[in-house]
């Protein structure tokens, strides 16, 4: 059993035999980037259902093959201990279907291990919590409910089974525009206007969709939030049906969150990973991506393509008389040619240091490729005017074709590497193809 004594949002139970599964789970609710979540990890269905009938437990994350217990009936048996219980299914792609029937039967959802990550799942887990609370809630005592659904931190809002709102908390009168007293009695459509990003168009009901399914249903990707002075904000959001204490549906309940800043982040995070700190050009990693592709498309249409590694003549003399500050400004202004210079279809990147790799993905032949060499030539030789001195670079190019001089990303990249040394040892200013001699 493993525990977290940290302030938490619940205890959640995870009941699974894979001691891998358990601490990939534990490390990422521990670790979420909002209050943690107290873990309770059991490895059999008797343990789990002791816990459950001792503890607290707002939420379940079940494998339904246990060494006690196979399949569909494991869910069941849970279901019946703790009704009120959100259960999350624990699924690999051998027990997919299973999983889908346990959502079918009353699971809130299921999760895929290969997306048991800490952004994806402690917001898997607060968001089938915050359902269950709302849903309870709004059954319960309304000046009860109003304590419980603002501390939530989502908005939150419901419709009776007409589709018309009967709550919004706090969170949600502010994204939305509306005020509870306003919205009572509108239509959900009226209120909590979605479209999607791209095609701008009205998105699915998610509450309609959530009665219709009897089940927790998402909104789409891509979904935005229109709130009603026109203000746009990108939203993720889960729906579920509300059950009175005989089970029959009597509406349906939202919550939904703002997931604009969270989005630039993880976009901003990427284009760090895959561009260079000093250039922004796309690095070795990004370029390899682009590579791999492209050879992929070059194979499948029989045409060619083409490797130039640019190693710049000399650049360490920049660096030793006037210092790095003016030649990393002469390397910003060297790929800014080179961008400028080359089409839309081609990559320019940087290896590091004075090293340029370009991809040119449309090349008929060698001819091609000399020309752009000598294009680049042209486009580095012009003076550079940097902190007050007239500067002059040349280069030395390596040049790769494919299929002719290798079939493989990394095999270009060496090959064209190797036939730069070759311009270098010619005296360099000049381009040379790659040989295998």
């Amino acid at each position: 059993m493993e525990n977290s004594k940290s302030r938490h949002c619940g205890r959640v139970l995870v009941i699974t035999n894979d001691s891998g599964d358990a601490r990939v789970i534990r490390e990422a609710l521990v670790g979420a980037g909002f209050d943690s979540f107290e873990v309770e990890w059991v490895c059999s269905l008797a343990d789990g259902i002791e816990r459950l009938e001792r503890l607290q437990i707002a939420a379940v994350i079940l494998d339904l093959f246990l060494p006690d217990s196979h399949g569909i009936e494991t869910f069941d048996r849970v279901s019946i201990v703790a009704p009120r219980v959100p259960v999350l299914i624990l699924s690999g792609p051998e027990d997919e279907k299973a999983a889908k029937r346990a959502v079918q039967r009353g699971a809130q959802d299921f999760l895929p291990k290969s997306h048991l990550d800490s952004y994806s799942l402690p917001r898997a887990i607060k968001t089938v919590i915050a359902l269950k609370i709302a849903a309870e809630a709004l059954l319960g005592d309304r000046e009860r409910a109003e304590v419980t659904l603002n501390s939530i931190g989502d908005g939150v809002l419901s419709t009776d089974l007409e589709g018309k709102i009967t709550y919004l908390n706090t969170v949600a009168e502010r994204m939305t525009g509306w005020r509870r007293e306003e919205a009572s009695g509108r239509p959900l459509g009226e209120v909590f206007q979605v479209i999607d990003k791209g095609t701008r168009e009205p998105a699915r009901n998610p509450l309609e969709f959530a009665v219709q399914q009897d089940r927790t249903v998402s909104l789409t990707t891509n979904s935005m939030l229109v709130r009603r002075d026109g203000l746009e904000s990108a939203i993720e959001d889960s729906a579920a049906p509300i059950r009175d204490h005989e089970g029959r549906v009597v509406g349906a309940v939202l919550v939904f969150r703002d997931v604009g800043e969270a989005q630039a982040l993880a976009r901003k995070m990427a284009h760090v990973a895959q561009h260079d700190f000093l250039t922004e050009l796309p690095n070795r990693m990004l370029l390899n991506d682009r590579l791999t592709q492209a050879v992929a498309m070059a194979e499948r249409h029989h045409t060619k393509l083409a490797v130039l590694f640019v190693d710049l003549d000399l650049f360490k003399t920049i660096n030793d008389s006037l210092g790095h500050t003016i030649g990393d400004q002469v390397l910003q202004s060297i790929a800014k040619r080179l961008h400028e210079t080359l089409r839309h279809t081609d990559t320019v990147s940087r290896q590091g240091g004075d090293e340029f790799v370009i991809l040119l993905s449309e090349i008929d032949n060698g001819h091609g490729a000399a020309l752009v060499a000598e294009k680049i030539f042209a486009t580095l030789g012009a003076p550079y005017m940097v902190g007050g001195h007239q500067l002059r670079v040349t280069a030395s190019i390596g040049i790769s074709l494919y299929p002719d001089h290798g079939r493989e990303a990394e095999e270009l990249v060496h090959n064209a590497d190797i036939a730069m040394y070759k311009a270098k040892k010619s005296g360099g200013h000049c381009y040379r193809f790659f040989a295998e001699a």
